[in-house]
């Protein structure tokens, strides 16, 4: 299988000259020796994003597995206790970014359905290999879930949600939630989730050296987080959600990806088997799109569809 059998589908005419001034800036692919230079670029403080929104910050400290990590809690000033709360978990490939990856998207969600978000700067591999990150996250989650009433959100609506590696530990901490009768999820929300640590589907192979996060950024990541485990029968469904043998009683599940990214035969696979054992899923496929078009081409309309198709679902799988 290679890249010349199965072509590349065409980019969106209005995300493909951004791709193209891209190019210059940085790599589709993310190698091992490019991971400090990425953690080290610069990114716009959160408050700055904050700006003049009516919305409160605050940092907490949690225990976890050999330390603590920090979560970030983000409500409206006038909150409304009892509310859902959604619990966040970043992307960046398992191996970049930080609680405040995303943060665009969830503010808007905080300022206008008046969720309580709760933000887990997880630690990242490979000083952290699998299973600290998911680990971190599932012990989140619990922490978040047991100070339901102090945060001010109803246990009872309580959504996971993440994009990239971040929906892939949403979905891995969903599945972990399920086995271990951990916190009952209201929903799980999964925006071009990072699933499969085998790399071997056709769109893996059609983004090669293309795009912004590619078929060799995926091995980057998976590598960092499962070292000589990868794609051994060792690699756990919480890990690599899409080894997962079942799917039954998985809470509600959105799941969206784009034609023209490395994701989007897992995240439809992943859609797929949900529908198969009985369970309830929502899956979009925007035309046209790469990975993370929506943050890097926000005013695109296939960025606009998809960012209110989430929170469209949001509002009806929680009743808003």
């Amino acid at each position: 299988m290679t890249a010349s059998v199965h072509p590349a589908p065409p980019f969106d005419p209005e995300v493909a000259p951004v791709l193209e001034a891209l190019r210059g800036q940085m790599p589709p692919t993310l190698s091992p020796e490019l991971i400090p230079l990425m953690r080290q670029a610069p990114a716009v403080p959160i408050e700055d994003l904050i700006a003049d929104r009516p919305i409160r910050h605050e940092e907490r400290t949690i225990p976890v597995e050999g330390g603590e990590v920090t979560v970030s809690i983000f409500t409206r000033t006038d909150h409304a206790p009892g509310s859902p709360g959604i619990f966040h978990t970043h992307g960046g490939g398992m191996i970049i970014g930080d609680r405040f990856t995303g943060a665009p998207e969830y503010l808007a969600w905080v300022d206008t359905l008046d969720v309580v978000v709760v933000s887990i700067e997880y630690r990242l591999a490979p000083e952290h290999p699998d299973p600290t990150p998911i680990d971190d996250c599932y012990a989140g989650l619990v922490r978040t879930a047991e100070h339901a009433d102090e945060l001010g959100f109803d246990p009872a609506r309580l959504v996971i949600a993440g994009a990239s590696a971040g929906g892939g530990l949403a979905a891995g901490v969903s599945l972990k939630a399920r086995d271990e009768g951990g916190p009952a999820l209201a929903a799980s929300l999964l925006i071009y989730p990072m699933l499969d640590d085998r790399n071997e589907t056709v769109s893996s192979h059609q983004i090669d050296g293309i795009g912004v996060w590619d078929r060799g950024s995926i091995d980057t990541g998976w590598d960092a987080l499962l070292g000589d485990r990868r794609k051994t029968d060792a690699v756990s469904p919480y890990a690599a959600p899409a080894r997962a043998t079942d799917f039954s009683g998985l809470p509600p599940t959105f799941v969206d990806c784009a034609t023209a990214e490395v994701f989007r035969d897992e995240d439809v696979a992943y859609a797929s088997a949900i529908w198969a054992q009985g369970g309830i899923a929502e899956l979009h496929v925007w035309p046209g799109g790469f990975h993370g078009f929506d943050l890097f081409v926000p005013n695109a309309r296939i960025s606009i569809e998809a960012t209110a198709a989430r929170v469209a679902w949001l509002r009806r799988v929680l009743d808003l």
